[in-house]
């Protein structure tokens, strides 16, 4: 795993940070506030079709994009380059490798470069959004989780060296991984944690049926902001749809809780990172560590692992290797049979 740990550090182009997604609904108005009332967005616009939503603390237009649609998808992933030449410089390395990207327009938005990463995840590049107010000192304004800002994203791909590949040379720098050790004494890359804006993740790929969006994840300004996430999903009778937690991670430390939108997105609250900043080699985790998912003893279930949100117009691929990860139903029957 050695390789792990090769750093570009002077890229192509500047990518900064994860910046915004783009998911398709069924009920634009459900939507609208599970998000707004459970997540505690803000909406930044709205019209027939369309709600852009963005955190209390952030200063660009969106990071959440709702589209009213027939199906349940991720039409795009949205990351952020720091000037507009970063954009043009963008255009000039895919196609110096051979990729295929187009500049677009997109509502507040400045110039968009759509590309296709070697996952086929459907990402899009812009370096300047329409700035709005932040909101995290308009203490007023604050609902449900009181979600702060976007994160990062967590997707899963049938091969996690070959995303690593396309990311690595863009600047990307591990921060974590997971391996599966095979029966032939050989290791095999599972996940990893890549990182660009300085603590544990932007963008994250784990083996699995793939390309899907596992999950979005918001940062959260304090714990009683997780637990009253808790409480208003209950009294909003969402708490069917509080898949996990509250819980602490065995990988980046972070305490969190998951939750299943109304077309079953799934999104991570969590309010706590640390620093990745300094050239340092990465954290190699085993998946049969049970440390590794949650320090506080038990597993995701089977549907954490097997379910995740199709991009639009793609068909996602088995992987390769199949590892059986250490679901809780695994864990349970193992305790049942000791």
């Amino acid at each position: 795993m050695q390789q792990i740990n090769t750093m570009v550090l002077e890229p192509p182009f500047n990518i900064t940070r994860a910046s915004h997604v783009v998911l398709n609904v069924r009920d634009l108005a459900a939507s609208k506030h599970f998000y707004t009332e459970l997540i505690g967005l803000v909406v930044s616009d709205e019209d027939d079709n369309t709600v852009w939503l963005r955190g209390l603390e952030e200063r660009g237009h969106h990071s959440l994009v709702l589209c009213k649609s027939t199906e349940q998808t991720c039409a795009r992933l949205g990351m952020r380059v720091l000037t507009e030449e970063d954009i043009f410089k963008a255009e000039a390395y895919f196609f110096r490798q051979g990729i295929a990207c187009q500049r677009v327009s997109r509502p507040y938005q400045g110039v968009t470069l759509h590309v296709t990463d070697s996952s086929g995840i459907p990402l899009e590049l812009c370096a300047t959004m329409d700035p709005c107010e932040r909101l995290f000192k308009a203490y007023d304004r604050y609902r449900g989780a009181c979600a702060q800002r976007l994160d990062h994203y967590q997707l899963q791909t049938d091969d996690v060296r070959r995303a690593w590949s396309f990311w690595q040379p863009l600047g990307f720098r591990v921060s974590e991984y997971t391996y599966s050790q095979l029966d032939d004494d050989q290791t095999q890359l599972w996940g990893v944690w890549l990182q660009r804006k300085g603590n544990p993740h932007d963008i994250v790929f784990t083996s699995g049926t793939g390309p899907r969006l596992h999950h979005l994840a918001y940062t959260l300004p304090d714990t009683n902001d997780m637990i009253r996430a808790c409480d208003v999903a209950g009294a909003l009778g969402y708490a069917p749809q509080l898949e996990r937690g509250p819980g602490r991670h065995g990988i980046s430390g972070a305490l969190f809780v998951y939750f299943r939108d109304p077309d079953g997105h799934r999104i991570e609250l969590f309010n706590t990172h640390y620093q990745h900043i300094d050239l340092e080699p990465a954290i190699g985790w085993d998946l049969a560590d049970p440390g590794r998912a949650d320090q506080w003893g038990l597993p995701a279930r089977d549907r954490w692992f097997r379910e995740a949100t199709p991009f639009s117009g793609l068909t996602p691929r088995e992987p390769e290797i199949k590892v059986d990860p250490p679901t809780l139903e695994r864990f349970l029957a193992m305790a049942n049979d000791s």
